[in-house]
């Protein structure tokens, strides 16, 4: 189906067929897979992939398998009719749009699990989610077998799990990161960020300022990773935080823990407002402190 010059198809072999005839043709394609409830966030990956392909391609898709029974799969933001009118905005040439029976038909048997990188953070805090987005993620890219794939920032451990995955598997796809994009007061925009009430949409920006501070110390040496993250975990209680699953300092491209930033590092973090669970990565890296 065509509209308005964004084709929406909807199985593998549709999806396989006006790919395929672009690479014929000898233009590249650009895959910006997506849970949907699109925004800038999402919009800005569109825009890169423009910049550094011939073709868009973008996916929705609200993957069961990363969510616990206990998570928000059931209420997750969905709505294809505006998310295709950003798409048409954005001049993005096709969109892959599965039902879970294509993805999952009844005799799916097979998980893709990436160790490593995995284990701690969101790892250890949603047992089985990157097990479900490697899977999915992989499928994708075999079926669409696109030059590119472009993965936000925001989401920097399953940013580095696909590029594991991807790489593993020999999956012939380059996978790139693109900035986090945020509001003006700094919160990282996550379609998530619809659940948060307005009282809570205030104290969220609490995230940034907390992240922000204990990167610059910890990278000019000002104060210890300890004790930097322990001020920024009070900072996010004081705000009004109400869980926090973790505060971390890693290395940017293992994701172990550090304590110490001899080499390009992430601060990462994943926190709870009321029902609503926020996560942020700023990058680490020493710089000579002024005197």
């Amino acid at each position: 189906m065509e509209t308005t010059g964004l084709e929406i198809v909807r199985t593998v072999a549709a999806l396989r067929d006006q790919v395929g005839e672009w690479r014929r043709d000898g233009q590249t394609v650009a895959l910006v897979p997506t849970m949907g409830a699109l925004h800038e966030g999402h919009l800005s990956l569109m825009r890169q992939g423009h910049e550094i392909c011939d073709r868009v391609c973008a996916t929705i898709f609200v993957n069961p398998k990363q969510f616990a029974p206990s998570e928000d799969f059931e209420t997750y933001p969905r709505g294809e009719g505006e998310d295709v009118a950003k798409l048409i905005a954005e001049g993005v040439d096709l969109l892959f749009a599965p039902d879970v029976s294509v993805m999952y038909p009844d005799n799916f048997a097979t998980t893709v699990s990436v160790t490593g990188v995995s284990d701690g953070l969101c790892g250890a805090a949603r047992p089985g989610f990157f097990d479900g987005v490697a899977t999915v993620v992989s499928k994708l890219l075999l079926q669409a077998l696109p030059d590119v794939a472009i993965f936000g920032e925001k989401d920097y451990q399953q940013l580095l799990v696909i590029r594991q995955a991807a790489q593993d598997l020999n999956i012939p796809v380059d996978v790139v990161g693109g900035p986090t994009v945020r509001e003006a007061d700094g919160l990282a925009l996550s379609s998530r960020n619809a659940y948060l009430n307005e009282a809570e949409r205030q104290q969220a920006a609490a995230i940034i300022d907390a992240l922000g501070t204990a990167a610059a110390n910890i990278a000019t040496r000002r104060g210890t990773a300890k004790g930097e993250i322990a001020a920024a975990v009070q900072k996010l209680n004081d705000a009004g935080f109400t869980n926090i699953d973790y505060l971390e300092l890693c290395d940017a491209e293992t994701l172990v823990p550090v304590d110490d930033v001899t080499r390009p590092a992430r601060l990462l973090v994943a926190a709870w407002l009321g029902e609503t669970r926020l996560i942020d990565n700023i990058a680490v890296v020493a710089t000579t402190q002024t005197k």
